[in-house]
């Protein structure tokens, strides 16, 4: 598999506090890489540290096949577009005068891709209308715009729908899923609004106290959060013995609780349970979320 972006033991310390400790992490190419974390867990400061607004404590990351290291490293981050907190936008500019800066700031020779870049994030026809006078939905997709000038092939967001409406948040998340499929970029998105990014990850990184807890495909994840029937019975020990006998799946989630996978008949196996003296005291579908998945990934709220 190829990567856009690994790091190996990467490390950001802030004289006693470890922002970032020992951070391994694999963004392969063509994904949308959801970068999960509490707030504080280290995950814009692994964005600026791969943006060179930051520098390394140790460890290392790779860049399109160059160390951090490297004297060259520019060339890999001018394939880079990032959205870093908020839009790097001037606000009393128009988007088109927006994106006109921005060109010149990286020397591009004309502004002929300027009108198809506004249309592709749908600024089209806002024409002498300022940013000030934008709704947050639009200065986002007018900051993505921003972090597309020069036609990367990496985009990186950080918490990307923070404190947008919900016509804001769907727009933005057509917008990426737009990018990736038709553009062919690759997403790194943080965010810690997971529902969202259950919506359009096509890979997950869980991260917690600057540590990677666990990588994992949007397949394997879904996988793992697969529908079940939660049953709760009076005796633990024979329920098990009866799933056993009919070669269910099943997972114990307490003492007297299990979830029970794959094709079931429910009466059929009330029944059984009914004559071995086990009463069941309740049952309901259950599917667990990507929110229940990361907390239980990192052991519940920290106080």
């Amino acid at each position: 598999m190829d990567y856009i972006l690994q790091t190996q033991n990467l490390c950001k310390h802030y004289r006693h506090f470890k922002a970032l400790d020992g951070l391994t992490m694999n963004v392969p190419k063509g994904a949308i890489y959801g970068f999960v974390g509490r707030n504080g867990a280290g995950k814009t400061t692994l964005i600026r540290l791969i943006c060179g607004l930051q520098t390394v404590t140790s460890g290392e990351f790779t860049l399109y096949g160059r160390k951090n290291t490297a004297s060259d490293i520019e060339k890999s981050r001018r394939r880079m577009g990032a959205v870093v907190e908020t839009p790097s936008i001037y606000l009393g500019m128009t988007a088109e005068d927006n994106l006109k800066m921005q060109y010149r700031n990286l020397g591009l020779p004309d502004f002929n891709d300027i009108p198809d870049l506004l249309r592709l994030v749908g600024l089209g026809n806002t024409g002498k209308k300022k940013a000030k006078n934008f709704s947050l939905g639009m200065r986002q997709r007018l900051g993505i715009a921003v972090a597309l000038a020069g036609n990367p092939d990496f985009l990186i967001l950080d918490e990307p729908v923070n404190g947008l409406d919900p016509q804001g948040i769907i727009e933005i998340r057509e917008l990426i899923i737009k990018l990736n499929r038709e553009k062919n970029i690759t997403v790194l998105i943080s965010s810690h609004i997971l529902d969202e990014l259950s919506k359009l990850a096509t890979h997950y990184g869980f991260i917690d106290g600057g540590v990677m807890i666990k990588e994992i495909s949007a397949e394997d994840l879904e996988k793992s959060c697969r529908k079940s029937i939660r049953l709760t019975v009076s005796d633990t020990k024979t329920m098990i013995k009866i799933l056993d006998r009919i070669g269910l799946d099943y997972t114990l989630t307490n003492d007297s609780t299990a979830d029970i996978f794959g094709q079931i008949t429910v009466t059929k196996l009330v029944n059984m349970l009914s004559a071995e003296n086990c009463e069941v005291l309740n049952i309901s579908e259950h599917e667990e979320s990507l929110e229940s998945y990361f907390m239980n990934l990192v052991g519940g709220a920290k106080k």
